[in-house]
Protein backbone atom coordinates (compact mmCIF):
# COMPACT_ATOMS: atom_id res chain seq x y z
CA UNK A 1 0.00 0.00 0.00
CA UNK A 2 1.22 3.33 -0.98
CA UNK A 3 2.79 6.02 1.59
CA UNK A 4 0.27 8.62 0.11
CA UNK A 5 -0.81 9.93 3.59
CA UNK A 6 0.23 13.79 5.42
CA UNK A 7 2.14 11.47 8.17
CA UNK A 8 3.86 9.37 6.30
CA UNK A 9 2.19 6.41 6.89
CA UNK A 10 1.18 3.37 4.84
CA UNK A 11 -2.52 2.77 4.53
CA UNK A 12 -2.50 0.15 6.85
CA UNK A 13 -0.61 1.37 9.05
CA UNK A 14 -1.20 2.05 12.83
CA UNK A 15 0.12 4.99 14.61
CA UNK A 16 2.46 5.31 16.90
CA UNK A 17 1.03 3.69 19.98
CA UNK A 18 2.16 4.05 24.14
CA UNK A 19 0.67 3.62 27.44
CA UNK A 20 1.83 4.45 30.66
CA UNK A 21 0.64 3.29 33.56
CA UNK A 22 -0.05 5.23 37.17
CA UNK A 23 -0.90 8.58 35.73
CA UNK A 24 -4.02 8.91 38.05
CA UNK A 25 -2.60 7.24 41.35
CA UNK A 26 -5.46 7.73 43.23
CA UNK A 27 -7.53 5.44 41.11
CA UNK A 28 -7.04 1.72 41.71
CA UNK A 29 -6.07 1.44 38.16
CA UNK A 30 -5.21 3.85 35.31
CA UNK A 31 -3.06 4.08 32.03
CA UNK A 32 -2.31 7.07 29.48
CA UNK A 33 -2.68 5.80 26.02
CA UNK A 34 -1.24 7.44 23.06
CA UNK A 35 -2.04 6.87 19.61
CA UNK A 36 -0.07 9.06 17.81
CA UNK A 37 -0.76 12.60 19.31
CA UNK A 38 -4.29 11.56 20.71
CA UNK A 39 -3.75 11.23 24.37
CA UNK A 40 -6.36 10.08 26.71
CA UNK A 41 -6.20 9.48 30.47
CA UNK A 42 -7.93 6.34 31.58
CA UNK A 43 -8.69 5.85 35.03
CA UNK A 44 -10.68 2.28 36.63
CA UNK A 45 -12.08 2.89 40.22
CA UNK A 46 -13.77 0.29 42.47
CA UNK A 47 -17.00 1.82 44.62
CA UNK A 48 -18.70 -0.84 46.93
CA UNK A 49 -22.43 -1.11 45.90
CA UNK A 50 -24.63 -1.56 42.55
CA UNK A 51 -27.12 0.98 40.93
CA UNK A 52 -30.28 1.18 43.11
CA UNK A 53 -32.08 -0.53 39.50
CA UNK A 54 -29.96 -3.56 40.14
CA UNK A 55 -31.03 -3.83 43.64
CA UNK A 56 -34.44 -3.22 42.86
CA UNK A 57 -34.52 -6.10 40.49
CA UNK A 58 -32.33 -8.41 42.60
CA UNK A 59 -29.96 -8.52 39.80
CA UNK A 60 -27.03 -10.77 41.38
CA UNK A 61 -23.01 -9.17 40.80
CA UNK A 62 -21.74 -6.01 39.95
CA UNK A 63 -21.59 -3.52 37.16
CA UNK A 64 -19.41 -1.95 34.98
CA UNK A 65 -20.09 1.84 33.93
CA UNK A 66 -17.97 4.62 31.95
CA UNK A 67 -17.94 8.32 31.38
CA UNK A 68 -15.89 10.30 28.93
CA UNK A 69 -15.29 14.05 28.59
CA UNK A 70 -12.64 16.11 26.25
CA UNK A 71 -10.61 18.57 28.49
CA UNK A 72 -11.14 22.57 26.97
CA UNK A 73 -7.27 22.78 26.05
CA UNK A 74 -7.60 18.92 23.98
CA UNK A 75 -8.96 20.93 21.18
CA UNK A 76 -6.63 23.77 19.08
CA UNK A 77 -9.67 25.62 20.03
CA UNK A 78 -10.51 25.71 23.69
CA UNK A 79 -13.64 23.46 24.50
CA UNK A 80 -15.85 24.61 27.31
CA UNK A 81 -16.84 22.24 30.03
CA UNK A 82 -20.30 20.70 29.29
CA UNK A 83 -20.73 21.13 32.64
CA UNK A 84 -20.80 25.07 32.16
CA UNK A 85 -23.06 24.39 29.32
CA UNK A 86 -25.80 22.53 31.58
CA UNK A 87 -25.88 19.41 29.55
CA UNK A 88 -23.73 16.76 28.49
CA UNK A 89 -23.43 16.57 24.49
CA UNK A 90 -25.22 13.50 22.47
CA UNK A 91 -21.68 12.33 21.85
CA UNK A 92 -20.26 12.20 24.41
CA UNK A 93 -23.26 10.29 25.91
CA UNK A 94 -23.09 8.00 22.62
CA UNK A 95 -19.01 7.31 23.38
CA UNK A 96 -19.70 6.77 27.10
CA UNK A 97 -22.38 4.30 26.39
CA UNK A 98 -19.82 2.39 23.49
CA UNK A 99 -17.13 2.10 26.26
CA UNK A 100 -19.29 0.86 28.90
CA UNK A 101 -20.51 -1.84 26.45
CA UNK A 102 -17.30 -2.65 25.48
CA UNK A 103 -16.11 -3.21 28.43
CA UNK A 104 -18.91 -5.51 29.46
CA UNK A 105 -18.37 -7.40 26.45
CA UNK A 106 -15.18 -9.10 28.68
CA UNK A 107 -15.89 -8.91 31.77
CA UNK A 108 -17.85 -11.30 34.46
CA UNK A 109 -19.90 -9.06 36.29
CA UNK A 110 -21.15 -12.23 38.70
CA UNK A 111 -17.34 -12.03 39.71
CA UNK A 112 -17.48 -8.83 40.54
CA UNK A 113 -19.37 -9.09 43.55
CA UNK A 114 -21.28 -6.09 45.00
CA UNK A 115 -18.79 -3.54 43.47
CA UNK A 116 -19.62 -0.69 40.48
CA UNK A 117 -16.15 -0.53 38.68
CA UNK A 118 -15.89 3.25 37.14
CA UNK A 119 -14.22 3.80 33.70
CA UNK A 120 -13.26 7.37 33.45
CA UNK A 121 -11.59 8.23 30.15
CA UNK A 122 -10.38 12.19 29.69
CA UNK A 123 -8.98 12.98 26.76
CA UNK A 124 -6.00 15.44 27.36
CA UNK A 125 -4.82 15.60 23.24
CA UNK A 126 -7.55 14.99 20.32
CA UNK A 127 -6.12 14.12 17.03
CA UNK A 128 -8.74 11.85 15.52
CA UNK A 129 -9.45 8.29 17.14
CA UNK A 130 -10.18 9.19 21.07
CA UNK A 131 -13.35 7.04 21.46
CA UNK A 132 -10.87 4.02 20.32
CA UNK A 133 -8.16 4.90 21.92
CA UNK A 134 -10.35 5.20 25.33
CA UNK A 135 -11.40 1.60 24.39
CA UNK A 136 -7.80 0.61 24.29
CA UNK A 137 -6.91 1.91 27.31
CA UNK A 138 -9.87 1.60 29.62
CA UNK A 139 -9.28 -2.13 29.14
CA UNK A 140 -6.02 -1.65 30.78
CA UNK A 141 -6.59 0.27 33.34
CA UNK A 142 -9.68 -2.30 34.59
CA UNK A 143 -7.17 -4.77 34.34
CA UNK A 144 -4.20 -3.02 36.62
CA UNK A 145 -7.23 -2.27 38.62
CA UNK A 146 -8.68 -5.83 39.27
CA UNK A 147 -5.21 -7.39 39.39
CA UNK A 148 -4.78 -4.79 42.95
CA UNK A 149 -7.97 -6.02 44.32
CA UNK A 150 -6.47 -10.11 43.41
CA UNK A 151 -3.41 -9.19 45.51
CA UNK A 152 -5.43 -7.74 48.59
CA UNK A 153 -8.02 -10.55 48.21
CA UNK A 154 -10.66 -8.55 47.83
CA UNK A 155 -12.08 -10.41 44.49
CA UNK A 156 -11.32 -14.02 44.59
CA UNK A 157 -11.01 -14.66 40.83
CA UNK A 158 -10.54 -12.52 37.86
CA UNK A 159 -13.55 -11.23 36.51
CA UNK A 160 -12.14 -10.09 33.12
CA UNK A 161 -12.50 -13.24 30.68
CA UNK A 162 -10.62 -11.20 27.74
CA UNK A 163 -9.15 -8.28 26.47
CA UNK A 164 -10.96 -5.70 24.23
CA UNK A 165 -9.21 -3.30 21.73
CA UNK A 166 -10.61 -0.66 19.36
CA UNK A 167 -9.46 1.58 16.02
CA UNK A 168 -11.15 3.52 13.30
CA UNK A 169 -10.93 2.98 9.96
CA UNK A 170 -12.20 5.14 6.92
CA UNK A 171 -12.18 5.96 3.03
CA UNK A 172 -9.80 8.86 2.74
CA UNK A 173 -9.12 10.02 -0.42
CA UNK A 174 -10.57 7.19 -2.10
CA UNK A 175 -8.81 4.66 -0.08
CA UNK A 176 -9.29 2.91 2.84
CA UNK A 177 -7.16 3.88 5.36
CA UNK A 178 -6.54 2.37 9.18
CA UNK A 179 -6.13 4.62 12.37
CA UNK A 180 -7.02 8.30 10.93
CA UNK A 181 -6.06 11.21 12.52
CA UNK A 182 -8.14 14.47 12.62
CA UNK A 183 -7.59 15.83 9.07
CA UNK A 184 -8.27 12.21 7.60
CA UNK A 185 -11.14 11.92 10.02
CA UNK A 186 -13.02 15.20 9.12
CA UNK A 187 -12.64 14.73 5.85
CA UNK A 188 -13.27 11.52 5.44
CA UNK A 189 -15.57 10.11 2.90
CA UNK A 190 -16.75 6.65 4.93
CA UNK A 191 -15.61 6.66 8.87
CA UNK A 192 -15.58 3.48 11.11
CA UNK A 193 -14.78 2.21 14.78
CA UNK A 194 -14.41 -1.05 15.32
CA UNK A 195 -14.10 -2.58 18.77
CA UNK A 196 -12.73 -6.57 18.59
CA UNK A 197 -11.63 -8.84 21.59
CA UNK A 198 -8.43 -10.20 22.31
CA UNK A 199 -9.43 -13.64 21.06
CA UNK A 200 -10.59 -11.91 17.76
CA UNK A 201 -14.50 -11.81 18.17
CA UNK A 202 -16.33 -8.47 17.47
CA UNK A 203 -18.08 -6.58 19.90
CA UNK A 204 -19.13 -3.55 18.04
CA UNK A 205 -18.86 -2.43 14.23
CA UNK A 206 -19.74 1.54 13.58
CA UNK A 207 -19.72 2.62 10.24
CA UNK A 208 -21.48 5.67 8.34
CA UNK A 209 -20.83 7.18 4.81
CA UNK A 210 -20.01 10.88 5.70
CA UNK A 211 -22.56 12.58 2.51
CA UNK A 212 -21.68 9.99 0.48
CA UNK A 213 -22.14 5.91 0.04
CA UNK A 214 -19.82 2.84 0.25
CA UNK A 215 -19.79 -0.28 -1.50
CA UNK A 216 -19.65 -4.13 0.00
CA UNK A 217 -16.09 -3.81 -1.08
CA UNK A 218 -15.20 -0.77 0.43
CA UNK A 219 -16.89 -2.60 4.09
CA UNK A 220 -14.97 -6.03 3.82
CA UNK A 221 -11.82 -3.67 3.22
CA UNK A 222 -12.13 -1.74 6.43
CA UNK A 223 -12.97 -4.87 8.77
CA UNK A 224 -9.89 -6.27 7.25
CA UNK A 225 -7.88 -3.44 8.15
CA UNK A 226 -8.94 -3.28 11.28
CA UNK A 227 -8.80 -6.86 12.31
CA UNK A 228 -5.12 -6.31 11.59
CA UNK A 229 -4.61 -3.60 13.32
CA UNK A 230 -6.64 -4.67 16.08
CA UNK A 231 -4.02 -7.87 16.36
CA UNK A 232 -1.25 -5.37 16.51
CA UNK A 233 -3.14 -3.15 19.45
CA UNK A 234 -4.15 -6.53 21.41
CA UNK A 235 -0.58 -7.87 21.02
CA UNK A 236 0.87 -4.44 22.42
CA UNK A 237 -1.62 -4.84 25.10
CA UNK A 238 -0.69 -8.08 26.60
CA UNK A 239 3.30 -6.85 26.30
CA UNK A 240 2.16 -4.08 28.25
CA UNK A 241 0.22 -5.57 30.79
CA UNK A 242 2.97 -8.42 31.32
CA UNK A 243 5.02 -6.00 32.26
CA UNK A 244 3.13 -4.26 34.70
CA UNK A 245 2.07 -7.64 36.28
CA UNK A 246 5.76 -8.69 37.06
CA UNK A 247 6.50 -5.57 38.77
CA UNK A 248 3.74 -6.10 40.95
Amino acid sequence: MSSTRLDGRKADQLRPITFEAGIAPYATGSVLVSFGLTRVICAASIEPGVPTWMKQQRIPGGWLTAEYSMLPYSTLERKSREISRGKIEGRTVEIQRLIGRSLRAVIDLQKLGQNTLWLDCDVLQADGGTRTAAITGAYLAARLAVQKLLDAKKLTENPLIDSVAAVSAGIFGGQALLDLNYIEDKDAEVDANIVMTGRGQFVEVQGSGEETTFSHEQLLSLLALSQSGLKEISALQTAFLTQQLLKS
